[in-house]
């Protein structure tokens, strides 16, 4: 980073717009401690209902329930979750025709190429292999991308994910 550049940032209010701007109804989520500041900004806002699980794998699930009751979800789980989900994401995602934007936490990715958990290593190669196109969100800037992902995932009536590739600022 030069001298006097400011370091760019993600906040959680950038996401939150995003997912009102685009008429989101409910956040299927596992909180973990990454997401906090997200969380408890979701937990004040009554325009977003928050639906916590147990387990990522049952955020398909519950987003697919709510989508054919007319809400329009988004299931936020961390990289490793979507290992967890596999199955889930094949069967109410992609052979359902569900359009699901899946909010992913890239844990373990760096933008410099240095991969600190293997978690990264992975994840692209999963998401290529379900045929699941996916957004890279990493400052406020980028979050206009959730909007891309909810067009594409309405006019293919598939899952996009957007991957989110930072820690969220305070």
């Amino acid at each position: 980073m030069e001298h006097g550049q400011a370091e760019a940032v993600l906040h959680p209010h950038a996401i939150i717009s995003q997912l009102k701007k685009n008429g989101v109804t409910h956040v299927v989520w596992l909180p973990d401690s990454e997401t906090n500041f997200m969380y408890q900004q979701l937990m004040e806002d009554p325009a977003l209902e928050l639906i916590p699980v147990a387990r990522e794998g049952e955020t398909m699930a519950i987003a697919a329930g709510l989508w054919v009751g007319g809400k329009r979800p988004v299931a936020l789980i961390q990289n490793t979750g979507i290992f967890e989900s596999g199955d889930s994401i094949r069967g109410l995602g992609l052979d359902v025709n569900q359009p699901l934007v899946m909010l992913v936490g890239y844990r373990g990715w760096d933008r410099h190429g240095v991969s600190r958990d293997s978690a990264a290593k992975f994840t692209e190669h999963i998401i290529h292999a379900w045929g699941i196109n996916y957004y890279l969100v990493e400052t406020d800037e980028d979050a206009s991308r959730i909007s891309l992902a909810v067009e594409e995932a309405e006019r293919t009536s598939k899952p996009v994910a957007v991957l989110v590739g930072t820690e969220f600022g305070a």
